[in-house]
């Protein structure tokens, strides 16, 4: 079957991972509200109609902290990626050099931030620290991360007690004996998003994570002041799929409907995006 949009990855992801794997990786919390909410959101917003622009050259690049990549869309911070495919975020990492963008390993990794270094020399990567009470270890982390060159620190400040995850109980989800916590040895929705922007004014770079799924999501989000995006799930899924390989097909299908849809909103880069490019549904 060919592989036309995300939801074919996912699609694939369900029918070929093993139950307790495919639910970790596609539950929330409680009700799942938020996963929901942040896919639902995006249903809300429209584009306004622009034409006789000139797009026949397109410019997709983006900086994040002053680094460019490919287009506006990294990798955002999930764990346990070896559920989803053997070399786990060693893959993630070198999907991620390849198509030139950024990717944030998490705390939760099942690689060491030694391995995914090494898998991807060179390659953009920040690192997300959920902090420890044992402030050595937190410490601890963040050094190592620094030494092996990774360029940002990403911190999970929302996240006191972890949710009840109820088909996770359910499965008595437990990591498989071969793997481990690596890295631990020895969300906004969109509709906050403008909050967000308009309570920072420009003094630092705003990025989004959740509910992305088309090209035409990341075109929203930047729309409405995001500088990047990144996606967790539609990560997994390509992974799932076929490795690296999978994750990289994710990311050009990804780049190629932002293209298509910055064209059709009549942007010919990233620069032109801006608030006037969409409107919000009364309902």
């Amino acid at each position: 079957m060919a592989m036309v949009c995300l939801s074919d990855f996912e699609a694939y992801a369900k029918k070929y991972l093993p139950k307790i794997a495919w639910d970790f990786f596609a539950a929330g919390a409680d009700d799942c509200c938020t996963r929901d909410e942040n896919i639902l959101a995006y249903k809300r917003i429209h584009f306004r109609p622009r034409m006789l622009r000139d797009v026949s050259m397109m410019d997709i690049r983006t900086k994040l902290l002053g680094t460019e990549i490919s287009f506006p869309v990294g990798i955002a911070p999930t764990g346990f990626h070896q559920l989803a495919w053997p070399d786990g975020e060693k893959s993630t990492a070198r999907a991620a050099k390849a198509m030139n963008t950024c990717y944030i390993a998490s705390t939760y990794s099942t690689c060491t931030l030694e391995e995914i270094s090494a898998a991807a020399p060179g390659g953009l990567r920040w690192f997300q620290l959920y902090i420890h009470r044992n402030r050595a270890v937190s410490q601890q982390l963040v050094q190592r991360a620094e030494a092996l060159g990774f360029q940002g620190l990403v911190l999970t400040a929302d996240l006191p007690y972890t949710g009840k995850r109820r088909d996770d109980v359910r499965n008595g989800f437990r990591l498989p004996p071969h793997m481990k916590l690596k890295n631990l040895e020895g969300a906004f929705e969109i509709d906050a998003l403008v909050e967000v922007v308009e309570a920072v004014q420009g003094s630092v770079e705003v990025y989004l994570d959740g509910g992305i799924r088309k090209g035409s999501d990341v075109l929203k989000a930047l729309a409405l002041g995001a500088k990047c995006v990144f996606i967790g799930r539609p990560a997994l899924w390509g992974l799932a799929y076929k490795g690296e390989e999978g994750l990289q097909d994710v990311l050009r299908i990804l780049q190629d409907e932002f293209r298509l849809s910055m064209a059709l909103a009549g942007c010919a880069s990233v620069s032109e995006i801006g608030r006037h490019l969409v409107q919000f549904s009364k309902l």
